[in-house]
C-alpha cells in the first residue's frame, strides 16, 4: 500500500491529528508505532460507539503498527469526569475486574489478539505509591485543570469538584509516559487528557506522542451519543436479530456516518455507494450490506444470513416501500404511549382509533406485531411503524 493510502486510512473519520505533519514524519520512516487507547471497564458490555477507536486500532495494527489495548482498571477506581456536570461515581475494585474480563473476549473480536498488547494501568499506577501520585501532580497547576471545559463549566455554576477528579488526566497522561507511547487515540471528549499526555511525555524526557480523535457516534437516534443510558445503542454481544434490526432502524442519512466509522469497506467502495444511491440505488441495498458486515464480525458468516433472512420474512408480503416519511417525536423523559405515537405519526386519526387497531393486531413495529396497549416508546428508540398493510412511518423518538 502507497503512503497516501496507508494514511489516507489512518485518517478516515478523525476527527484532529495533532501535530499531522509530526505523525507524517515518524510514519515515514518505516518503523512500527507504539499505539495505545485506553478503555475504563465502566460497564461490562461495549457496544459500537466504542468500536469507533477499536477500528482505528485495527487500522493501524493491519499496517504494521504495535497496539496496546489499554483497560483503565486504576482509573476506573478514580471514575472519569470527562462530560460530566457532576462528581462521577468511581467503581468498586470488583466491579472493574468483571469488567475487565469480558472487555478483553469482546475486543478480540476486532482485533488480532496474536499481535494486540492487554495492557492494565494498575501495573505502573500501584507501585507509583502516594509519594509518586504527589510527585505527578505538583506537574500542573489548578488553573491548567480549570482549562479544561467541563472542569471550567462546573466551577463556574458552583458545582461541585472533587480532588480525586483533577487525577483523572494526570493518570491517563501518565499512562503514556509508562507505555511510551508515539500515538494516542481517544474520542473528542478526551483531547484534554491526550493533550496532557503529551505534556508530561516531555516532563519526563520523552518525545511526545502525537494524538488522533475520533468522533463520538451516534446512536440509533441519530442525534444523542450512543450510550445504554439513552438506549439507542447497539451493543457487540446483543443477539445476530437485534444487531441487525437495529442497523437497518437507523436513518439514511447516519447510515453514511456509521458506514465511514463502523465499517471496513474502502473508501472507494463507500464513493462508488454514494454515487449508486445519488442515481437512484435504493439505500435500503447498502443498509443491509452495513448490517451483514457489523454482524459478520461479531457472530459470523451464517448468523448475518440468517439475520437477514430472518428480518425480511418479517416484512414479507407488507414490504416497506422506498419512501417511507421519517418522523421524529420529542417524547420527554417519561416517554410517549404507542396510541400517542401512532396519532402523533398520522398513523391514525385518534388515540382511540390507534387503541382499536392494536386490538385488532393491526399495528407493527419492526415487523412485529404490537399487542401491549400500554407499549411506551421512550427516548432514543427508532424503528418503522406499521399500521394495516398500506401505512408506514419511520418513527424517531427525541
Amino acid at each position: 500500500m502507497s503512503f497516501d493510502k496507508a494514511f489516507n486510512e489512518i485518517k478516515r473519520g478523525a476527527d484532529e491529528i495533532l501535530p499531522e505533519a509530526e505523525l507524517v514524519e515518524r510514519l515515514q520512516k518505516g518503523q512500527p508505532l507504539r499505539v495505545k487507547a485506553g478503555f475504563d471497564p465502566t460497564a461490562p458490555d461495549l457496544h459500537l460507539g466504542h468500536t469507533v477507536l477499536i477500528n482505528k486500532l485495527k487500522t493501524l495494527q493491519d499496517l504494521g503498527h504495535d497496539v496496546t489495548f489499554l483497560i483503565g482498571d486504576f482509573t476506573g477506581l478514580i471514575g472519569d469526569p470527562t462530560g460530566r456536570n457532576a462528581t462521577r461515581p468511581p467503581l468498586t475494585p470488583e466491579q472493574v475486574a468483571a469488567n475487565a474480563t469480558t472487555y478483553q473476549e469482546q475486543v478480540f473480536k476486532i482485533l488480532d489478539p496474536a499481535r494486540t498488547t492487554i495492557a492494565f494501568n494498575s501495573t505502573w499506577m500501584h507501585p507509583l505509591g502516594a509519594a509518586g501520585m504527589i510527585r505527578l501532580a505538583a506537574t500542573h497547576t489548578v488553573a491548567r485543570m480549570l482549562e479544561r471545559d467541563d472542569f471550567s463549566k462546573r466551577y463556574k455554576a458552583l458545582q461541585p469538584i472533587a480532588l480525586h477528579e483533577f487525577l483523572y488526566p494526570l493518570v491517563q497522561g501518565y499512562d503514556s509516559v509508562a507505555l511510551k507511547a508515539d500515538l494516542e487515540l481517544g474520542g473528542t471528549d478526551q483531547k484534554f487528557n491526550l493533550l496532557m499526555g503529551r505534556e508530561l511525555q516531555k516532563h519526563y524526557g520523552q518525545t511526545p506522542q502525537c494524538i488522533l480523535t475520533m468522533p463520538l457516534l451516534e446512536g440509533t437516534d441519530g442525534i444523542n451519543k450512543m450510550s445504554k443510558s439513552m438506549n439507542n445503542f447497539i451493543g457487540i454481544n446483543e443477539p445476530a436479530k437485534d444487531q441487525f434490526g437495529k442497523l437497518m432502524s437507523i436513518s439514511d442519512s447516519l447510515m453514511w456516518r456509521y458506514l465511514e466509522l463502523l465499517s471496513f469497506e474502502s473508501l472507494e467502495t463507500l464513493a462508488r455507494w454514494k454515487r449508486e444511491v445519488g442515481g437512484g440505488r435504493n439505500p435500503r441495498d447498502i443498509k443491509v450490506l452495513l448490517a451483514q458486515e457489523i454482524v459478520t464480525r461479531f457472530h459470523g458468516a451464517p448468523a448475518a444470513q440468517q439475520a437477514l433472512t430472518d428480518f425480511e420474512a418479517r416484512f414479507r408480503g407488507n414490504a416497506i416501500p422506498d419512501d417511507v416519511p421519517e418522523i421524529d417525536l420529542a417524547v420527554g423523559a417519561a416517554g410517549l404511549p404507542i396510541a400517542q405515537v401512532l396519532k402523533q405519526s398520522g398513523l391514525t386519526a385518534s388515540t382511540s382509533e390507534a387503541l382499536r387497531m392494536i386490538e385488532a393486531g393491526g399495528v407493527k413495529l419492526d415487523g412485529e406485531r404490537v399487542s401491549d396497549k400500554a407499549l411506551c416508546l421512550k427516548a432514543g428508540m427508532s424503528g418503522v411503524l406499521q399500521v394495516g398493510k398500506r401505512k408506514f412511518a419511520r418513527v424517531v423518538c427525541r
